[in-house]
């Protein structure tokens, strides 16, 4: 049986979240529904990770196999039919036998949107925070560079995170302003619960004065997340990529 990976852009406001749960509506629910249709047979959809209720993906990357023989692009193109408006398969490849999307990723990227304005933006409202107080992005951009590496996050995830460990990897985490628009670009081997959100709180409270940059390194060991910034809300979030080995891919997406 083919190992098929795909990649699924999804808007998160109408979902609880990626994994299927016994209260509300979720993204790989509808995903192996439509799947089921195309296939005529249930397959378990793995992911490459969880996201929240509220939080978007550009491209998920989840893993299935099945006993159908179908070229690549109809697992794109018929799986699409039976999908809502909000969620797409965007590509599909093989990949071998025994592959799991979460642990061989090798790393994810996360962006999240502000906009940074007294006066709300209507069309961003579904996927930013609007933070109307002025932002010191030199201050926020000295913070942002003390997260990079290995460092236990104890102090930036959610209080019911049931994570083992707390140690994680930052590759890098890059801001960038245009206008009122301010994007946080967040990329590491792995995140715990609310992380990403709970660092983009502590940097916003940075660029408000609460904080001061040399704050981090005392967050970051003293592991105290009642010490740490605000969570930012789920709606400003989305899933970027998940970066894998190339030796994993075997064949172009969507071909």
């Amino acid at each position: 049986m083919p190992t098929i990976l795909v990649t699924i852009a999804y808007d998160g406001t109408n979902y609880s979240g990626w994994q299927v749960q016994p209260n509300g509506l979720a993204v790989q629910q509808v995903v192996e529904d439509a799947f089921e249709q195309l296939l005529k047979e249930r397959v378990q959809v793995r992911s490459s990770g969880r996201t929240d209720a509220g939080v978007h993906a550009r491209a998920m990357a989840a893993s299935f196999t099945t006993e159908r023989d179908l070229p690549l692009r109809a697992f794109v193109e018929g799986a699409n039919r039976f999908l809502p408006a909000d969620v797409a398969i965007q590509s599909a490849r093989i990949v071998p036998e025994g592959f799991k999307p979460i642990t061989m990723a090798y790393a994810k990227q996360y962006r999240y949107t502000i906009i940074n304005s007294s006066v709300r933006s209507p069309l961003d409202r579904l996927y930013s925070w609007q933070v109307r107080e002025p932002l010191n992005l030199v201050a926020m951009e000295e913070a942002a560079g003390r997260f990079v590496g290995r460092h236990d996050f104890a102090a930036f995830r959610a209080s019911n995170c049931v994570a083992k460990t707390t140690v994680r990897r930052i590759d890098a985490v890059q801001i960038l302003r245009e206008g009122a628009r301010i994007t946080i670009d967040v990329t590491g081997g792995g995140f715990l619960k609310n992380m990403v959100r709970v660092m983009v709180g502590t940097l916003v409270d940075i660029g408000k004065g609460r904080f001061t940059p040399a704050d981090i390194d005392r967050l970051l060991q003293r592991g105290d997340r009642k010490e740490a910034g605000s969570t930012a809300p789920a709606c400003g979030l989305c899933l970027i990529q998940v970066v894998y080995p190339k030796e994993f891919i075997s064949l172009p997406a969507g071909a």
